[in-house]
């Protein structure tokens, strides 16, 4: 609803330049009769070019002014999906997490790993191995693919054991900053670690979650006041360096 205000401005303002640009298109419209009547192809001076190309063209480009401006100001959220609103669902291995890599089969291979700062952990025998990015399951297949030759018991579990997600939450929250916490977080709980809404001025209804996926930026918009009412239990989870950002209501 906020976007359609500018688009009405922006328009206004093109529509005002065409007025400028030719001030006497609107007196054309007031004078209904002419001491001296001009047809169609002619003009008091000879000109035989009349104004209604020049002011269908002028329209058009109005036209164009307004479908641009309208395009450009509105902005889709992304859809959520079931990983989004599930706990531990969308868990993906950050740097920093630690993980505990078991074989069931060959006990000897077991070790214990802190994901490095490049995103990549060091196993024996087989070498580097990126783990950011991943979720536990996804990184267990990677391994038993690895040491498949070597295990007697086709079987691999990786264990998150310790991780730090980090998020950030600013506008309309008492304490807008960094969030840190040790296991993954909805985008209210995060802002009740920034110490709440900030009652007076927070829009609940229109809480944005920014994400930077895969190269591109995903724009969420979530109802927190449903949640908080009890008319919705849907509690979006986030993932590290996370963005929620809680607007100011319209007064």
């Amino acid at each position: 609803m906020l976007m359609k205000p500018i688009s009405f401005v922006c328009c206004c303002a093109a529509a005002l330049q065409v007025t400028r640009a030719h001030p006497k298109a609107g007196d054309n419209k007031m004078k209904t009769q002419s001491k001296n009547p001009v047809m169609a192809d002619e003009s008091p001076k000879g000109k035989t070019r009349s104004n209604w190309p020049r002011l269908l063209a002028n329209l058009s480009a109005l036209v164009c002014v307004a479908s641009f401006t309208f395009s450009a100001c509105t902005t889709t959220p992304t859809a959520l999906s079931e990983q989004d609103l599930t706990p531990y669902g969308s868990v993906q291995l950050t740097e920093g997490d630690t993980l505990s890599i078991t074989f069931p089969g060959s006990p000897s291979l077991n070790t214990t790993q802190k994901i490095r700062r490049d995103g990549k952990i060091e196993l024996q025998s087989v070498g580097e191995v990126t783990a950011v990015g991943k979720t536990p399951a996804e990184l267990e297949k990677e391994v038993l693919k690895l040491f498949e030759s070597q295990l007697v018991l086709k079987q691999v579990s990786v264990t998150l054991i310790s991780s730090e997600l980090r998020v950030f939450v600013t506008g309309s929250v008492m304490h807008p900053g960094k969030v840190s916490a040790d296991r993954p977080i909805s985008a209210l709980e995060a802002i009740m670690e920034a110490g709440g809404f900030d009652v007076a001025k927070a829009n609940m209804k229109s809480v944005a979650v920014l994400r930077l996926e895969q190269g591109q930026l995903k724009h969420y918009v979530l109802n927190l006041k449903r949640v908080l009412d009890g008319r919705s239990k849907q509690l979006f989870y986030l993932r590290p360096s996370d963005i929620v950002f809680v607007p100011e209501r319209a007064f």
